[in-house]
């Protein structure tokens, strides 16, 4: 059964004036073999208690026991055993203790003789979790404990070690008797003066030089080993932002490397990432790495342009770090601020750290590290200067993602482009050659026979008008859009009816559609509509081409209907629907493109260039309106919507009468076309 209680804490309760000492291993090694040495080089016969902590060290040290063993009858050597080390009397003793026992975590040597007494105690001092010697030599194991060559403390340590090799061999029993009767005739702890432990019991002077030379060498190195381990977090740190920068152009993906490795690396209790701009008022907090019990803050939104740390950071261009929020004389400085106030109380910020993120002086984003409740936390220069050295990577990153985006964009308006290209030359090659070779074939026809009867002259020459006035109505949309797309359209608001424009329309439509099948049209007949302000003939022109629109793609036995309504924001919405082909839900935004054709520029069962509703589109967004398309699908129906603002409501003895709509073809003068 193991024992929970170390020799080191049973030998400093039992002569507390002792203070115990740290030593490193290497300088723990050259003690031991330092007391070795003095019973190899002595003439007599002492009693040397060794304790290894695992059996393979015991190995490392076993020839030098057996020669101890030849010079001494009292060697005990204690070990957890791994393989081969077990319980035995031999050259000497051997006592395998339990892995579970205290003094497993412990390095112990005993020697008492005659002419002098030494001891080693001590118990390994446990690594902090993240600490840089953790990863380094073995040497930097540091252990806390007594080396003295006080008589009356080595005896003490004897006594401890003896008991504890009784527990695990009650057959030495009589062996151990007589060996404490020899060695360990001890004064009882009372007796033994605090002087004892401050006068001279002089070591070798070259041991305690070595040891002291040891103790500086090894904190040297622990130094220089953190540094190294602080430059290779440095070096993996960036290793990884520029792996993640490499293998995704996505920002957010390149940000949550960049949070959670920071956070991880420096222990933070929350480490946040955001992006923003110097003139945004507030950010979302998106990237965040939490620690065990913190709070998170994820989606929340941060204030920026109150907040005057933000404020100080862009101003100096540079990190602030503030150690404790409750003392901090810049927070004091602050304290006026209410959401600083807040923001402090609010997440239980101790210890802050504010990081911009810039690219060519441009702000990118911000990068905060936090500490929680009642501890204050200091970063570092070296941290501080890791986390603005990613700072810029990240701001590299954000940078070359943006350009990605811009030029995905771009290359998106370039494929936009050249589909208009091959549409417009499709188009306007179909739409002019049909028209053509039916004015060609009409007008060879009255050169070639004088003779042709009178009525087959007129259908020629009918035929003949009917496509030059589709080639002219080609032109005319082209040129309508180009100068509607570069603004060279003077337009002229005024107050006008609806329902006259309606009329007007729809007269249009019909004088159009007079040899043609056309589905029945539906328009209100509705006096109490308010007016609106507008521009007459662009306003005609709208409503004949949705109707025209709904005409060209409904049968005969179909419907097209006009709904005119308020919608209580000041504006008057116009709904022109019908029942014919409907209109595919991912493609009621693509229909107002330029040439955009349902079926093909080339496989069409209706005519049209496919600007009707693209130059719609820009005559209701100069008057600061809305249009868009609704379609439950194929074959189910439209519906096309737009908006026109109304006009203010005036004193009954100053109201107007409306405007006098003109006619479509008049419009030469009020709009350079």
């Amino acid at each position: 059964m193991s024992i929970p209680t170390s020799v080191l804490a049973e030998l400093l309760k039992a002569l507390p004036n002792l203070r115990p000492q740290m030593y490193f291993k290497s300088s723990l090694i050259a003690l031991s073999h330092a007391m070795e040495d003095r019973v190899l080089a002595g003439s007599d016969s002492p009693l040397a208690i060794a304790s290894f902590q695992r059996e393979r060290f015991y190995r490392q040290e076993a020839h030098r026991y057996r020669r101890i063993a030849e010079k001494t009858d009292r060697v005990y050597i204690l070990s957890a055993p791994e393989t081969d080390f077990k319980s035995h009397s031999g050259v000497y003793e051997t006592i395998a203790f339990d892995p579970t026992d205290a003094i497993a975590q412990e390095w112990h040597l005993v020697i008492v003789g005659e002419e002098y007494a030494n001891c080693l105690i001590c118990r390994e001092r446990s690594t902090p979790v993240g600490d840089p010697s953790s990863s380094a030599m073995d040497n930097n194991r540091r252990f806390e404990g007594i080396w003295t060559f006080d008589r009356a403390v080595s005896c003490k340590a004897a006594e401890i070690l003896l008991d504890r090799i009784l527990h695990y061999r009650p057959e030495l029993a009589e062996k151990i008797e007589q060996t404490q009767t020899k060695y360990c005739q001890i004064l009882a702890p009372q007796t033994i003066k605090p002087e004892v432990f401050d006068r001279a019991a002089h070591p070798d002077p070259f041991v305690q030089r070595l040891v002291t030379y040891l103790q500086a060498s090894q904190y040297k190195l622990l130094k220089a080993y953190r540094s190294i381990a602080a430059q290779e977090q440095k070096e993996r740190l960036i290793h990884l932002m520029t792996v993640a920068i490499r293998e995704s152009l996505d920002p957010e993906e390149v940000l949550d490397v960049a949070v959670e490795q920071l956070g991880q690396a420096l222990g933070a209790c929350r480490c946040l990432l955001y992006r923003c701009r110097e003139t945004d008022r507030t950010a979302t907090i998106r990237h965040e790495f939490l620690g065990a019990g913190v709070p998170s803050v994820k989606g929340q939104t941060w204030p920026l342009q109150d907040n005057p740390l933000f404020q100080a950071v862009l101003e100096r261009k540079e990190s602030i770090f503030v150690s404790d929020t409750l003392d901090d004389l810049r927070m004091t400085n602050f304290a006026q601020s209410s959401v600083l106030q807040e923001l402090v109380q609010t997440v239980g910020l101790s210890s802050w750290l504010v990081v911009p993120v810039f690219y060519k002086n441009r702000l990118q984003g911000i990068i905060e590290l936090h500490h929680c409740g009642t501890t204050h936390e200091e970063w570092t220069k070296e941290e501080i200067s890791l986390i603005e050295t990613i700072a810029t990577q990240v701001g590299v990153a954000l940078i070359q993602a943006e350009a990605y985006a811009n030029l995905e964009d771009l290359n998106q308006q370039l494929e936009a482009l050249d589909r208009t290209r091959y549409n417009l030359v499709a188009i306007t090659g179909h739409e002019l050659r049909t028209p053509l070779s039916t004015i060609q074939v009409c007008l060879e026809s009255l050169a070639s026979e004088p003779d042709m009867p009178q009525e087959l002259r007129q259908v020629m020459l009918n035929a003949a008008l009917s496509d030059a006035e589709r080639m002219r109505k080609l032109i005319q949309d082209f040129l309508t859009l180009s100068q509607l797309e570069s603004g060279r359209v003077e337009w002229n608001p005024e107050a006008l009816s609806i329902q006259e424009c309606l009329d007007l329309s729809l007269s249009n439509t019909l004088a159009r559609k007079v040899k043609e099948d056309v589905p029945q049209i539906v328009v209100p007949v509705t006096s109490n509509l308010p007016l609106v302000q507008a521009d007459g003939e662009w306003l005609v022109e709208v409503l004949a081409k949705l109707l025209d629109n709904a005409c060209k793609f409904t049968d005969s036995d179909g419907r097209v209907s006009v709904d005119v309504e308020t919608n209580g924001r000041g504006l008057l919405k116009v709904t022109v629907a019908d029942t014919g082909r409907g209109i595919e839900p991912n493609r009621l935004e693509t229909v107002f493109d330029r040439f955009y054709q349902e079926e093909g520029a080339l496989q069409r069962t209706t005519g049209g260039t496919g600007l009707g509703l693209a130059i719609c589109r820009q005559i209701i967004r100069r008057w600061g309106g809305e249009i868009w398309a609704e379609s439950e699908g194929k074959n189910k129906g439209s519906q096309f919507h737009f908006t026109i603002p109304i006009v203010e409501s005036l004193p009954k003895q100053k109201k107007e009468p409306a405007a006098k709509i003109p006619s479509a073809r008049s419009r030469k003068g009020k709009a350079k076309r």
